[in-house]
């Protein structure tokens, strides 16, 4: 067997790709990256680390050495967004074999087990895009505060109110992707990067017809490091949810071939 077979043998171990935007986050990430390559679906990852001052990425550097092949690390420079963390991975993926395309974040808010569901909501049960979703029956907190919980529901509430999606829990960045969603929006037309960006994809989605289901979560507090939360996120949440649903009546998600 040629050394190429058994490279892409390797390769297609995986249809899925979990994106991980990371800053700061040396407390959590080689405990993330042994939990999910734990799991018993195979999944690869995909770090994305912007310039983390506390060594971040050379830690996933170091990882790298034991899973040469499902460990993947994009190092930019200085904090560019989160938006444009995930549009980044989303075109890395399109450009590779991937199926089924993830978003998760690095401090265990996210529980990693809950990925096969998310999963098995896409690949057998036919939807397009799984959520998961603190808002709907089942779903919940965990230690997390108040008046995080009540800015967060206020703000799907207004996403629903202003683009009709009819998606409870709208600001939402525990997802799985059907590599169709991301090939039929054009992604050059996302132009948020915080609360708005998680609303603007899920909006995208929901306007070109795919189809949606929300899996009840339970979100944790985390543990290791500090939030990304900012006054400017939640601005942009705000004024964002108007400007998406201003440019839909003038423009098209839609990829041009």
């Amino acid at each position: 067997m040629s050394p190429l077979h058994l490279t892409l043998n390797k390769d297609l171990s995986s249809d899925s790709i979990i994106i991980i935007p990371t800053y700061n986050e040396l407390g959590n990430i080689e405990k993330m990256v042994r939990k999910v390559f734990s799991l018993s679906k195979p999944f690869h990852l995909l770090i994305i680390d912007d310039g983390s001052p506390d060594g971040t990425a050379q830690k996933v550097k170091a990882l790298q050495v034991e899973f040469p092949d499902s460990l993947f690390l994009i190092e930019r420079s200085g904090k560019q967004g989160l938006g444009t963390a995930y549009i980044a991975g989303f075109k890395w993926a399109l450009q590779r074999h991937y199926q089924f395309v993830f978003e998760m974040d690095c401090d265990f808010s996210h529980n990693p087990d809950d990925l096969l569901r998310l999963y098995k909501a896409c690949a057998e049960n036919g939807n397009d895009l799984a959520i998961g979703s603190r808002y709907v029956n089942g779903g919940g907190f965990v230690n997390w505060p108040q008046d995080r919980i009540w800015i967060s529901r206020i703000a799907s509430w207004y996403a629903n109110i202003i683009t009709w999606i009819c998606i409870r829990d709208t600001t939402a960045g525990f997802i799985c992707y059907k590599r169709t969603v991301l090939e039929t929006i054009d992604l050059d037309k996302i132009r948020f990067v915080g609360y708005a960006f998680q609303i603007e994809m899920k909006f995208a989605a929901r306007k070109l017809g795919f189809k949606i289901v929300e899996i009840p979560i339970i979100f944790t507090e985390r543990v290791e490091g500090v939030s990304k939360m900012s006054k400017n996120i939640i601005k942009e949440g705000i004024l964002g949810v108007l400007k998406i649903q201003w440019y839909s009546f003038f423009n098209s998600y839609r990829k041009q071939n």
